[in-house]
């Protein structure tokens, strides 16, 4: 019997998996994380000081100070068991890493103690040509560095019977060049607190630090274990290469929000008791609108944090779907005819006296708070567009981007009808000039202006890859597999750029002589006047609106070796080095990196097709092939009429046809591929192989292989089908 059928089989015999759980959350909730509270009982008042002062005022901890409190960390972890550390870092790879050490050493008097010093919390030093680098480190040129990150704080992971304390950490190289995702964040995160800090204090001088905020939802799928490993493809790649539709998929619309499968839900309550425990402040699970296709959301947090909240997340959710004898892919298109998934990020900014920046008010001078920040991002979307586009290009989200369950790639930004109208109003009401007398422009009550019962103030466009949702802006483009640092890092960075250029032409106009207010005014309605073509409030799917694009003057790259383009020209280069985010020299190694990426993906799914092909599709389509003949041979020789055997021979005329179509196009594909591989420059590369491998034959060959899905034999096929896949749990 195939792997497909006892699969099959065994579904229902599964063992059912024992799920842990509290009647309270908040009674486990942070109970693996060395909180502020945690610090407070393990610290002297010294070291908690130190500590407390290096996460809100990014103060540098002395390494003195730095050995009180890591034993203090040592003995609160070993009271829970741990024995070994890691540094827990973001590198380049899109997946976290961990290199483990044990608290135990030897004196030099042979001697065996548990130890855990300051220099061993700080730092470590991982191998930095062995992580993509992007030419950055040589071979030879091994040495890189992990530092400790204090703003956000260390875990402990459960693994089977195992514990280990998790330091957070960044990942430089020897030279000092950013290797991950999370240093270049924290630095746009500064500039980003440093440029509106100085805006908000046009309006509050008690304003003294901005943070960014972020919350991510993340869509997943959710398959058995046994079918899962029955396809090469989603082992391998992540994603079924081949696969026809069933005869039911989403066309009912009865998945979404419907009620969650047993097996999937003790799934979740299981990996949700464990996000707890590791301080992940989990608050929504639903189905998703696909046949097992799921999603899950949290409470916002700070960017930094909730980054690394979304990476050790997507890492729990993998190891507890083991145990529970599933799969779960969170690659953006796993199956083909259904919804992909995303990882909407929900972005704001809060300053620390408690105001939400991108929350319309309820007075003249709140409102105008509000509408300086909402402009300016706005702005910073036109005028950066293209290198937001870049921060969110992969070859699995091209998949998914354009398609009619996810944003375009056009770059657009959906306000809603009211604000819309606010800023239209604020355009076009005052004429080239304000009276400096007449001030009706700052009382616009936009609280006033908006429906009450409307908690968001606009409706939801789940076309738009930059939509305004009420008290935040929500970037719908980022793939669900993605890191969250790269598109935080890039919208917090073109933010601060945009604000820092608001308050220099604010300020320009206070030295003239205007009022601050009207300064601001005046500001405001450039920066509209300037940015009202990415403004876009209808349906982001429609072929109307790709035309109007284009009139526009919007960009549309809809492939990534294109779309990575942006991440390297002077502008690029300019924003990132004027912010102190990246050098020159890093922004190439990304741009390298990304491109190496694109290409290894595309040429193993490539890979993947021509090897399943040759040995999981031809091989049967060609027996029940034989089998057809032996049958038309069969009624030839008892002399029956043609009539009587028609229908076979027209069955095997097309399954000859497609075999000998797939397997031509394989051998073209793998030719194609051979021409891609002998090419040098990375860039010529990745655009072949989009056009000449993966545009060229994926499709074609697709179509053919799941036509032979249809017409060979069931009981032949070893592939497990979609129906089972997203059906059987």
């Amino acid at each position: 019997m195939s792997l497909r059928f006892n699969a099959i089989a065994n579904i229902s015999t599964a063992p059912e998996t024992k799920v842990e759980g509290s009647s309270k959350i908040t009674a486990i909730f942070g109970s693996n994380v060395f909180t502020l509270k945690t610090a407070r009982e393990f610290l002297s008042d010294e070291a908690y000081k130190s500590l407390l002062a290096s996460i809100k005022a990014s103060q540098k901890i002395d390494r003195a100070m730095a050995n009180q409190i890591a034993n203090g960390v040592r003995a609160w972890a070993e009271s829970k068991g741990v024995t070994h550390f890691t540094h827990w870092f973001q590198p380049l790879t899109g997946t976290t890493a961990e290199k483990h050490d044990s608290f135990f050493t030897l004196k030099s008097d042979g001697t065996p103690i548990e130890q855990f010093e300051g220099d061993a919390l700080i730092q470590q030093e991982p191998d930095a040509s062995s992580f993509p680098n992007g030419g950055l480190r040589a071979t030879f040129e091994a040495r890189g560095y992990t530092a400790w990150d204090p703003s956000s704080p260390a875990f402990i992971m459960d693994i089977g019977q195992g514990k280990t304390l998790c330091i957070p950490t960044i990942f430089i190289s020897y030279t000092g060049e950013s290797l991950d995702y999370k240093a270049p964040l924290l630095k746009a995160l500064e500039a980003l607190n440093r440029a509106a800090v100085d805006v908000c204090n046009y309006f509050d001088k008690n304003v003294t630090k901005v943070t960014a905020t972020l919350g991510w939802e993340q869509e997943y799928f959710m398959v058995d274990e046994a079918l899962f490993n029955a396809r090469p493809d989603l082992v391998l790649c992540g994603r079924t290469v081949y696969g026809h539709n069933s005869a039911r998929n989403q066309q009912l619309e009865d998945h979404y929000f419907g009620s969650i499968p047993e097996r999937v839900y003790a799934y979740m309550r299981d990996f949700e008791t464990e996000s707890y425990k590791l301080g992940i402040p989990l608050r929504t699970r639903h189905n998703e609108v696909a046949p097992a296709q799921f999603e899950c959301a949290p409470i916002f947090e700070e960017v930094s944090v909730a980054v690394d909240h979304n990476s050790l997340l997507m890492d729990v959710m993998d190891r507890v779907a083991r145990r529970h004898h599933l799969r779960v892919l969170v690659h953006e298109k796993p199956f083909a005819g259904v919804n992909g998934s995303g990882k909407h990020n929900n972005w704001s900014m809060a300053t620390d006296t408690g105001v939400n920046l991108l929350a319309p008010g309820k007075t003249p001078k709140t409102n105008l708070m509000f509408l300086t920040f909402f402009v300016n991002a706005i702005k910073a979307v036109h005028d950066y567009s293209d290198i937001l586009r870049a921060s969110i290009a992969s070859a699995p989200n091209d998949h998914r981007l354009g398609a009619n369950e996810a944003p375009p790639a056009i770059i657009s930004v959906f306000i809603g009808q009211y604000l819309f109208k606010v800023l239209n109003d604020v355009k076009e009401r005052v004429g080239d000039k304000f009276d400096e007398q007449d001030e009706s422009m700052l009382k616009i009550d936009i609280h006033k202006s908006i429906p009450e019962l409307l908690m968001d103030n606009t409706d939801r466009n789940r076309t738009s890859p930059f939509a305004f949702t009420g008290n935040k802006f929500e970037l719908r483009a980022v793939g669900s597999s993605a890191n969250c640092a790269n598109p935080m890092t890039v919208l917090n960075t073109i933010m601060a750029e945009t604000l820092r250029q608001f308050k220099k032409d604010v300020d320009a106009l206070i030295e003239k002589g205007d009022k601050k207010e009207i300064a601001i005014m005046h500001v405001i309605r450039e920066y509209i006047v300037a940015s009202e073509k990415i403004l876009f409030e209808g349906d982001g799917y429609s072929e109307n609106w790709a035309k109007e694009a284009e009139r526009r003057g919007l960009p549309n790259v809809k492939t990534t070796p294109l779309a990575l383009d942006a991440m390297v020209t002077e502008k690029a280069k300019h924003l990132f080095e004027s912010n102190k985010i990246y050098t020159h020299a890093e922004l190439e190694a990304r741009h390298e990196i990304e491109l190496e990426k694109y290409i290894k993906k595309v040429q193993i799914e490539s890979r993947v097709m021509g090897e399943l092909a040759t040995s999981h599709i031809l091989p049967p389509a060609i027996r029940y092939q034989t089998l057809l003949v032996k049958n038309i041979n069969g009624l030839k020789a008892a002399g029956l009429s043609e009539s009587a055997y028609s229908n076979q021979v027209q069955i095997l005329n097309k399954i000859s046809e497609h075999i000998n179509k797939a397997s031509d196009l394989v051998e073209k594909m793998i030719e194609a591929r051979k021409i891609c591989n002998a090419m040098e420059d990375t860039r010529t590369k990745a655009i072949a192989y989009q056009s000449q491998v993966k545009d060229a034959f994926f499709d074609e060959i697709r179509y053919h292989v799941d036509k032979l899905e249809l017409l060979v034999d069931d009981r032949e096929w070893y592939l497990p089908k979609y129906r089972e896949l997203l059906f059987l749990r």
